[in-house]
């Protein structure tokens, strides 16, 4: 492994790392604050996805796709069902939100809390799931134009 491919490798981890950190940072005041919240994986997969999607489409020639044409022609077929499970996730989070209403769900908390928790859910949940869904559908074309430039290049 030469050395750039191991500094990629390290830079991947950290990022990673990082993406860990805001998961928890995230969705620690509603696991601490409620029980039984039923979106916690699809909040975690939007919070992955848009830092991930987002860190690929402007970092792209620093990291480990950068010279995998395969993967990253794989990636572009992966991500079409991919933008309907997300936009599937974020139309079940306002179908649960008009059937169940999250008041529900914090009447445990104290009466100064829950309106800042409702809010804070739903403000949360939005952001991250638009910010992964409008990522994942301009990622494709990203991976094309890496594709095309790295097919195109001279001397390749």
């Amino acid at each position: 492994m030469s050395s750039k491919s191991a500094l990629y490798l390290r830079l991947e981890l950290v990022w990673w790392l990082f993406t860990a950190l805001v998961i928890i940072l995230i969705l620690y005041p509603i696991y601490n604050k409620l029980t039984g919240f039923p979106f916690y994986w699809m909040n975690g997969i939007y919070i992955v996805t848009a830092i991930t999607l987002t860190r690929y489409m402007f970092l792209l020639p620093y990291t480990f796709l950068a010279r995998l044409q395969i993967v990253k022609t794989g990636l572009v077929f992966v991500s079409i069902p991919f933008i309907f499970y997300l936009i599937e996730g974020i139309y079940n989070f306002n179908e649960y939100l008009d059937y169940n209403r999250l008041h529900a769900m914090v009447s445990g908390l104290p009466g100064n809390e829950q309106e800042g928790m409702v809010n804070y859910i739903k403000n949360e949940m939005l952001l991250f799931g638009v910010a992964a869904v409008i990522s994942a559908i301009v990622f494709p074309f990203r991976m094309i134009i890496s594709i095309w430039r790295l097919r195109n290049k001279v001397g390749v």
